[in-house]
């Protein structure tokens, strides 16, 4: 079956893009917005509406299917492509995207994600084939290919890329957002189980000394215990974007800073702990070296917390570095920074065999159809865990994933009839850092 048509037109997306760069440096939140100039390039003001680019392919049979072209939040930070506008990258996929991809077979994904991939970004009007472009339009070929082959888009990758795929559903990991106190107990009562994220993206929510991100999980630890389901076994995973870094500073091997993250240990006890993001180094470089030498520091202190790459972890070739260096624990697979979600698939296979585990995430800043799509992304590598998203009110996006993993579960004959969240449909991470996979 061939692919007889695409087009394109502006849509919404789940959240909102925020400057990054702008926040760090002290812009300061009135209500939902932020006062003060934006930073980061391309930015009118530091927070800007969410949109998205949606994609139509039309196949042969008169069928069509659909992808988003959407961004991260934190878009033009820490190494990643500038900010998207629909408006400006239509007429790239209505052009020269179009013309390399009609009359293509719709049921070689891989070929044709390979094809986008290979676009010269000098053909896209001067401009580079935006990573928002080749994730949208890769979700549309996945989409196609599946519908062509009457099969999951599981089964299609699992088959592109000769893997094994999941059996039970992947763990899913919720962001609370600002609400981290409301939307963690969410998390709880439907016992999520890797949570809660936190968004502690400034010194004022972490503490001058860290001593808020410490007093909260402590706070969450006890509320797991009294609101989880039995036998709830979650992880937590918190994103401090880089914070700690301003809090304490290098060498990041030293007493002070394990004995820190001693703290935060117990205080999360007994549930297992890994923390994003402790540092912005500013450049990739100088991010696994930090990296590496804080998990050798709290490695040699015999401190059990997992590190996990975030800031300057984007494309293909920078989750490699980090692998490749022992730089983290986990590495986020930051789907929309990776262009084609066919290399988010390659990224989390090219964690297998290591001491680093794969975590497909993405952005608040996605819609439904890019979400998803991740979920057949996680299932057929049998990534680590993956994100609940879009949006930020967590009940939603927690609802999306995990219903599409169920659906494609059922689909190929292999679910068992637990919930998603539930301890024994999860394979929950194990106090050594590793999980029942």
């Amino acid at each position: 079956m061939r692919i007889e048509a695409i087009r394109a037109y502006p849509g919404l997306s789940g959240f909102f893009f925020d400057d990054q760069r702008a926040i760090k440096d002290g812009a300061t939140q009135q209500g939902f917005a932020y006062d003060g100039a934006p930073v980061t390039e391309g930015f009118d003001r530091v927070r800007e509406a969410g949109e998205c680019l949606i994609v139509e392919l039309e196949l042969a049979d008169g069928s069509v299917v659909t992808g988003d072209c959407a961004a991260v939040q934190y878009s033009g930070a820490g190494g990643r492509d500038p900010l998207f506008r629909a408006s400006e990258y239509r007429p790239v996929v209505e052009g020269v995207v179009a013309d390399a991809l009609r009359g293509r077979d719709a049921t070689l994904f891989r070929e044709n994600a390979e094809t986008l991939e290979a676009i010269d970004p000098a053909r896209s009007g001067g401009d580079r084939l935006h990573t928002a472009v080749r994730y949208g339009v890769s979700q549309a070929l996945l989409n196609a290919a599946a519908r062509a082959r009457g099969q999951t888009p599981t089964a299609v990758l699992a088959a592109a890329y000769d893997t094994e795929p999941a059996t039970r559903p992947v763990p899913v990991f919720g962001q609370s957002g600002d609400e981290r106190r409301t939307n963690a107990e969410k998390m709880l009562i439907k016992g999520v189980p890797v949570l809660p994220h936190g968004l502690f993206n400034s010194v004022e929510k972490v503490g001058e000394s860290g001593e808020g991100l410490r007093d909260y999980l402590a706070w969450l630890s006890d509320r797991a215990g009294e609101l989880g389901p039995e036998s709830y076994a979650p992880r937590f995973h918190v994103d401090v974007y880089g914070i700690l870094g301003k809090v304490f500073g290098p060498p990041y091997d030293r007493a002070e800073v394990t004995d820190y993250f001693e703290t935060l240990r117990e205080a999360a006890a007994p549930y297992p702990l890994q923390v994003e993001g402790p540092m912005d180094a500013g450049g990739r470089a100088a991010q696994i070296e930090q990296m590496a030498e804080l998990r050798d520091g709290l490695r040699s202190a015999g401190v059990a917390v997992d590190i996990v790459a975030d800031e300057w972890c984007n494309t293909f070739e920078d989750v490699r570095a980090f692998v490749d260096a022992g730089a983290a624990d986990v590495v986020q697979v930051k789907t929309p920074d990776l262009g084609g979600v066919q290399r988010s698939a390659e990224a989390v296979l090219y964690c297998d065999g290591t001491d680093t585990r794969a975590y497909l995430g993405g952005t608040c800043n996605e819609t439904v159809t890019s979400a998803r799509a991740c979920a057949h992304v996680a299932l057929a590598t049998d990534a680590a865990q993956v994100l609940a998203k879009p949006g930020m009110g967590f009940d939603e996006g927690f609802m999306v994933v995990t219903n599409e993993m169920r659906r494609a579960l059922a689909r190929m004959g292999t679910t068992r009839g637990h919930a998603a969240g539930r301890p024994d449909d999860s394979r929950e991470a194990r106090p050594d850092g590793g999980t029942d996979r």
